[in-house]
């Protein structure tokens, strides 16, 4: 049915006052109730029903990129929505609390002695604190309407009937904050990015949907202003191709994306994207099942600062600590002769470079332009921000298992993610649980793509706050 359904708090923490209240449960956003039933209405699987239309969805912010973008808002799409937004875990609490007492240490500090280290330790620290802070006025308000509510004075319990809803409604809001100020910042989320598109199983059918993809990631960027160009297009031929290659079975592309904050909102891509659908070389009508799998990778400029990026030393690549670095002796590069299209060009000119990495076996070959120099420096590109990936997965293997363990998944090239179904003109996303019944604008790059972003990156959060509390815990529990 037409029906929006989001994760809500119990039953007994909605009151039935005169003034219903408006504001969103999770996030709280403003709603557009119009003739919304009660709360305590019919129920379907332990989740209250909201009637098609009354209920607008708004996106919860996160501070993922510099980006400002807007999902579209449609009673098709059905989301699944984070669980008890009022409630947190003691060790979260007990980390923010921790968090806040050094901010105010190094507040005290830098009021006499003033340290940039120190500075900018503050700065990392001044949103939890502030959180925190919210978190308790709002606990202590609370409190206090319980109290009043317990009075002898009639006016008093009247007057505190009457704020309870609101002051509930701030809890949520700073719970929510709260929890979302604990999240480390992903270290390449200020970053461009790479986004490689590879055809999986299903033959011919795989390699046009992976075309498809790229075109909708092109549609995308160009949407949202995100500066974006094709490094690699391979066809099944073995020729290359630039932007508007049509229909072609693509066997590897690779799309640069060099607006900085790129990597933190597009990296909720990664993973098995599956198609199902009617290929047009099936003569019998029946319905196929193909994937491409997406690799999204952060990617640093060719010169240091480049495009707007601030490059920091840990992502350098001169830098033998950073996760960049790559030791020239460790890469072999051959220099060969251009397959495909081309003419007399492509016979005669040794302008394709390859490079592999002996320790990581890992090769790159570049071939998209007649300059050598140009194909050389793309691949080095493009084998810097696989490796730099490769690391960061190898120091954090032990954190995912403990992830895993707590029911926070890990999203990489090898979990399939979304599910596009044509006959049903339908994109299910595996991650968040949204379903989007606006296919075309999803292969558009359009607004109802955003949607099914938006909630996978709100879905990443609460992974990282699982993440969190399983990290808490474990620490509690070596101190016992």
């Amino acid at each position: 049915s037409n029906v929006a359904q989001l994760v809500r708090p119990p039953l007994s923490a909605w009151k039935p006052t005169p003034n219903h209240n408006p504001y969103h449960p999770i996030d709280g956003r403003r709603l557009n109730l119009g003739r919304a039933r009660h709360p305590k209405c019919r129920r379907v699987s332990s989740t209250p029903q909201v009637e098609a239309g009354s209920l607008r969805s708004f996106p919860i912010r996160h501070d993922l990129s510099t980006m400002d973008l807007l999902p579209m808002s449609t009673s098709a799409d059905t989301v699944v929505g984070p669980s008890k937004p009022d409630s947190i875990s003691t060790a979260l609490l007990t980390r923010a609390r921790t968090i806040a007492q050094e901010h105010a240490t190094l507040t005290d500090k830098l009021a006499s002695d003033y340290d940039a280290a120190s500075a900018k330790r503050l700065g990392e620290l001044q949103r939890t604190s502030t959180a925190i802070k919210e978190y308790d006025k709002a606990l202590s308000a609370s409190r206090e309407l319980q109290s009043l509510l317990a009075s002898k004075d009639q006016e008093l319990r009247e007057l505190a009937e009457e704020d309870i809803t609101p002051t509930e409604q701030q809890i949520a809001q700073a719970t929510q904050a709260l929890k979302h100020s604990l999240i480390p910042i992903h270290p390449f989320a200020h970053l461009p990015c790479l986004i490689e598109i590879r055809p999986g199983a299903g033959g011919d059918e795989a390699a046009l949907f992976a075309g498809d993809l790229v075109r909708m990631y092109e549609a995308y960027c160009a949407r949202n202003g995100l500066r974006a160009s094709l490094l690699k297009y391979e066809t099944a031929d073995g020729m290359t191709a630039g932007v508007g290659a049509g229909g072609s079975h693509v066997q590897e592309a690779i799309l640069e994306v060099d607006s900085p904050g790129a990597y933190g909102v597009l990296r909720c891509e990664a993973g098995v994207h599956r198609v199902q659908r009617v290929p047009a070389t099936e003569s019998k009508g029946r319905t196929h099942t193909s994937a491409a799998s997406v690799l999204v990778l952060p990617s640093i400029p060719a010169e240091g600062g480049a495009g707007g990026v601030d490059l920091q030393g840990e992502e350098s690549f001169n830098d033998p600590k950073s996760d960049y670095y790559v030791d020239p002796r460790d890469v072999k590069t051959d220099v060969m002769r251009a397959s495909g299209a081309g003419g007399q060009h492509v016979n005669r000119t040794e302008s394709a470079v390859r490079l592999t990495h002996f320790p990581t076996n890992s090769v790159v070959m570049v071939q998209e332009t007649r300059s050598q120099t140009q194909n050389r420096e793309k691949a080095w590109r493009i084998l810097r921000a696989r490796i730099a990936q490769m690391r960061r997965e190898e120091r954090e293997e032990e954190m995912i298992r403990l992830r895993r363990g707590a029911g926070a998944g890990r999203v990489g090239r090898e979990n399939k993610v979304r599910t596009y179904n044509w006959g049903q003109q339908r994109v299910s996303d595996h991650r968040s649980g949204m379903d989007s019944r606006h296919l075309d604008d999803v292969m558009e790059g359009g607004d109802a793509l955003e949607g099914v972003m938006e909630s996978v990156r709100a879905w990443m959060s609460e992974q990282e706050v699982l993440g969190l509390v399983a990290e808490e815990e474990q620490k509690a529990g070596l101190k016992k």
